[in-house]
């Protein structure tokens, strides 16, 4: 029995782009003008378009076109980390350090091991943290001008490991998420995971087009709204003290649960209150210390309202049923001592200088970011592919990140992110030198 048309057009034009013969970044037909040479219906060629980007061999533009992706570039590529060779610079994915972090956790690993509560560490703990970790969490909380009872805190596997738990305790499979256009990609890969329906909100300078969110939760049964407030990933955007007050108006008057995720506020000084301030009975805060102390910590912890707690634990317990004691013994010794504030002091520093040896050596390209943010975003010219120029700086031994995982709507704009908060900074210099050269080389293709 022969295949139906639209196969053999699909298995013709993904050997060719397989093989090379059509290149990447190479602009395909219309649909019209494919249906037209192919003899077939437009409704045919569409299909074949969508079946090959399903496949990963092509990228849809919204008035632009279908164009052949670079295949060098995977499709998990800014989602999963990756080994790198031991020579390239990795501008994919953030885990700052500062000189002398290492000689605190041999300190640190040491006091624990004199303490007194050296054997309880070797048992199971409560699944959502000991009282006393808890109330340490709350103690830091609270210098960042969030109110929070113990008992309204869970600690948890780092700020994903909350958003996690957080999903599966208060979403079910089929729920609507509000989200940005442009997201972190961990929800992203979240909501996949949990058959969750991410509705994209586009974005304003300042924060999601608060307008349209209104809209969406008039029309549609929203259950929950994802957002960034403070230091959005990847824009770098604050969202203003009255744009959060709308927003927290608009979940309240359609039942809408508040995810925030506040992973990067610490870099911001003096920023508006955080929304679970104002809406403590709608919000789940999560953050965590992985950037602001080490990402090998992998300590976090959530804000919930009274009611969300037990559903969370169940999550904490169903998952991982708690947080390993000793990493949680010594980030909350460095909470109480003020190892943690001192750290995030230091990084603030850190990422305005380089934020701002960012700006001076990728000058003639567009960045949106804030000044101190640890990572960038770089929209490309029309005529560059992001997929193209991330492969040609992957050659380089620079891995970077396209816009694909971070985007929720069916337009992924032509972007790369730049993390600055892994390469040495002699390195990062010369390495974002590199990627304004071939950035703006690309750009003329």
């Amino acid at each position: 029995m022969a295949a139906p048309r639209y196969k053999a057009l699909v298995d013709a034009l993904a050997s060719d782009i397989r093989t090379g013969r059509l290149a990447a970044g190479a602009k395909l037909p219309t649909h019209r003008a494919l249906a037209a040479r192919e003899g077939v219906a437009v409704v045919t060629a569409t299909r074949v378009y969508a079946e090959l980007e399903a496949m990963g061999l092509v990228s849809r533009e919204q008035g632009r076109g279908t164009f052949v992706r670079d295949l060098a570039v995977t499709p998990s590529q800014g989602i999963d980390q990756q080994v790198l060779a031991t020579d390239a610079v990795d501008l994919n994915f953030n885990y700052p350090s500062l000189p002398g972090q290492t000689g605190l956790l041999r300190q640190a690993l040491r006091d624990v091991a004199v303490s007194g509560d050296l054997d309880s560490l070797l048992r199971y703990q409560p699944h959502p943290g000991r009282p006393q970790d808890r109330a340490s969490i709350g103690r830091h909380l609270g210098r960042r001008g969030i109110p929070a009872d113990a008992d309204r805190i869970l600690v948890v596997n780092g700020a994903q490991h909350g958003l996690a738990v957080t999903a599966m305790a208060m979403l079910n499979a089929g729920d609507v998420v509000a989200v940005d256009a442009l997201t972190y990609p961990g929800f992203k890969v979240l909501a996949h995971t949990l058959h969750l329906d991410l509705e994209p909100i586009p974005t304003t300078v300042d924060g999601p087009d608060l307008d349209v969110l209104e809209k969406v939760c008039a029309t549609r049964p929203v259950r929950a709204v994802y957002t960034m407030p403070t230091l959005h990933n990847p824009l770098g955007w604050v969202m203003t003290e009255a744009d959060r007050v709308r927003l927290i108006g608009i979940a309240r008057q359609h039942g809408v649960l508040i995810i925030e995720d506040a992973s990067y506020a610490f870099l911001v000084e003096n920023p508006p209150p955080p929304l679970v301030v104002a809406a403590p009975d709608i919000t789940v805060h999560v953050s965590g210390l992985s950037k602001s102390v080490a990402t090998g910590l992998r300590v976090g912890f959530v804000l919930a309202p009274p009611t969300a707690v037990p559903l969370l634990e169940r999550a904490i317990r169903a998952t991982t049923w708690n947080t390993p004691a000793l990493t949680t013994a010594i980030a909350c010794r460095w909470l109480d001592d003020g190892t943690v504030d001192k750290l995030e002091a230091q990084k603030r520093d850190d990422a305005k200088a380089r934020q701002a040896l960012a700006v001076r050596e990728l000058a003639g390209l567009p960045l949106v970011g804030h000044p101190s943010s640890y990572f960038t975003w770089v929209p490309l010219p029309d005529s560059a592919r992001a997929d193209r120029l991330t492969a040609t700086l992957a050659r380089h031994r620079i891995s970077v990140t396209t816009a694909e995982p971070f985007t929720t709507s069916a337009h992924t704009p032509q972007a790369i992110r730049l993390a600055l908060g892994s390469a040495q900074l002699d390195s990062l210099r010369s390495t974002l030198r590199t990627v304004r050269r071939l950035a703006l080389e690309d750009a003329f293709t």
